[in-house]
């Protein structure tokens, strides 16, 4: 029975959330792959420069 009961009250929180529009989901989901991709861009960077230095010192 606590295995009913806890989803029912799973059930019960989420209709307690405040769930974003869709608009603000979009908007929130190219902002989240645009940090992606530059942080991916950036440590790219990041890594082939520390290569080149790496053989330049070794």
């Amino acid at each position: 029975m606590k295995f009913f009961r806890y989803f029912k009250e799973c059930w019960l929180e989420l209709r307690k959330v405040s769930w974003p529009s869709r608009q603000v989901a979009i908007r929130s989901t190219w902002i989240v792959i645009l940090v992606t991709l530059g942080s991916a861009i950036l440590l790219g960077v990041c890594d082939i420069l520390l290569g080149f230095l790496m053989r330049w010192v070794f």
